[in-house]
């Protein structure tokens, strides 16, 4: 691209609420400053922190964008101070702290990963939200090693799938919980080794009975409340418990005698309001780490479904009706 336009099309509610709120309107093409590159967005991944920032509940750390959107996939088109010309062309993927539902986004170009002949850019935008978080969480935070098992709360949702995926990869036992019979047939045609209705049984006697008695090595919890007893419970000596969430609430009551027993770890993170060198340092780890999976066509999103960036509303609505198995994407 010669010249860029002087205003795109975005996703910037300006009050909170329902998706009704969503409405495309033209904002100024942002410009790249130092240490930054210009996306020409061609997709964008929807995560569940998009419903909560729509909602007020959620609000993005100083400096962000208030458009949506933590994840794109396009192209470079100028790049700011301090970054190489030569990635204009560039295809890539980026880890955002915001702006991702819009034309045209900026990022660190050190939270850009390239986009290889192997996956779609549609493929590519799911990546980095999931991609970044789960690895930080499960290998960082709970270092799972190869043999181990982990139970993931939530198993079709993009978190879930991911999870399941970098289970395969490295050699993880993955139990899931899904909230339906069909859901649970869809994580197991993915590739989780077990997977529980929460509906229909009590998962923590399925995991009980799964493991016969030994309980799993790691928990990545996006619910929280009166699931972490329930989730300890379901742990094996030495476990190690990350929440990553707290659907149900950010209070919970626990035995820190049954922490004490089987020597517990308790942990958890949030990935938006890390430092730009935190997360740089993750962008290399899953670039040396992860990205010849991407590049071999190994490791792929489960997608959902595709929305016009302009019907982010309907994608928004999808997410809530929970009906969703794996991503849901924006594209142009």
């Amino acid at each position: 691209m010669n010249t860029l336009p002087a205003t795109m099309i975005a996703i910037d509610p300006d009050c909170a609420g329902g998706p009704e709120v969503l409405q495309p309107v033209e904002r100024p093409v942002p410009r790249a400053a130092p240490g930054e590159v210009l996306i020409e967005v061609a997709a964008a991944g929807v995560n569940r922190p998009d419903i909560m920032q729509r909602r007020g509940l959620y609000p993005p750390p100083p400096g962000a964008p208030t458009i949506l959107g933590l994840e794109a996939a396009g192209t470079v088109v100028a790049v700011g101070e301090g970054v190489a010309e030569s990635l204009i062309g560039t295809p890539v993927c980026a880890l955002l702290a915001g702006g991702g539902y819009a034309e045209f986004c900026v990022a660190p170009a050190t939270q850009c990963l390239p986009v290889p002949a192997a996956i779609s850019m549609a493929e590519a935008a799911c990546l980095p939200e999931t991609l970044f978080t789960v690895w930080s969480n499960l290998f960082q935070r709970a270092y799972a090693r190869e043999g181990e098992s982990l139970l993931v709360h939530g198993g079709t949702s993009g978190i879930g799938t991911m999870a399941i995926a970098l289970g395969r990869l490295f050699d993880l036992t993955v139990i899931v919980t899904a909230g339906s019979d069909g859901k649970c047939g869809r994580a197991i045609e993915i590739g989780a080794a077990h997977a529980i209705n929460y509906r229909a049984s009590d998962f923590v006697e399925e995991v009980r009975r799964i493991t016969g008695g030994r309980g799993v090595d790691i928990v990545l919890d996006m619910v929280g409340g009166d699931y972490v007893p329930r989730n300890l419970a379901c742990l094996a000596e030495e476990g190690r418990h990350v929440s990553i969430a707290v659907q149900r609430g950010v209070a919970a009551e626990i035995s820190l005698w049954d922490v004490m027993r089987k020597r517990l770890v308790l942990t958890g993170s949030t990935l938006r309001a890390r430092s730009p060198e935190f997360k740089m340092l993750l962008a290399q780890e899953i670039e040396q780490n992860v990205w010849p999976d991407v590049e071999r066509g190994r490791l792929r999103p489960v997608i959902d479904s595709l929305f016009p960036l302009a019907d982010a509303a309907e994608a928004h609505r999808r997410m809530e009706s929970g009906k969703h198995v794996g991503k849901i994407v924006l594209v142009r």
